[in-house]
Order: C-alpha cells, then sequence, then structure tokens
C-alpha cells in the first residue's frame, strides 16, 4: 500500500504550512494573550479557499476529499493548536 502524498496533496500542504508559518505564527501569541478571536486570519484563510476543502464544488466548496481536509486541519493546527 502506497502512504505518499499524491503531488496534488503534497503542494497544499506545502501552500498552507508556508502561509501559516508567514502569516498566522507571528501573531499567535499576542492573540492568545489577549484571547482574541484570528479574524483577519479565519478571513484570510476563506479567502484562499480552505475553508471550503470538504465542501463540493456545486455547492460553492473547493471539492476536495477528506485526505486534503485533514492535511488543512494539521497544517493549521501545527501553528494555532
Amino acid at each position: 500500500m502506497d502512504y505518499d502524498l499524491s503531488s496534488e496533496h503534497s503542494l497544499l500542504r506545502d501552500t498552507i504550512r508556508d502561509f501559516m508559518l508567514s502569516e498566522a505564527a507571528p501573531v499567535v501569541e499576542e492573540h492568545e494573550r489577549e484571547r482574541r478571536f484570528p479574524t483577519e486570519i479565519v478571513r484570510r484563510i476563506g479567502e484562499l479557499g480552505w475553508l471550503g476543502i470538504p465542501i463540493p464544488e456545486e455547492e460553492g466548496g473547493a471539492g476536495l476529499d477528506t485526505l486534503a481536509y485533514a492535511i488543512a486541519i494539521e497544517e493549521i493546527g501545527r501553528v494555532w493548536g
């Protein structure tokens, strides 16, 4: 059985990881300390389409599979968990 990520899944992982490290990581501590919801980060994640990963395309989502959704949650949680 092959457990390697497809090139599409690897690209998704790398893209989300880069975003989270460059845009979210610098503000995590401040938001946590002030107990503020990260509105601007969540808005940006939505604009990038990552909130719609598990939603079918015909309903306005990205229509990606469960593994793509798990990758997104894992990479977001790696920085903001």
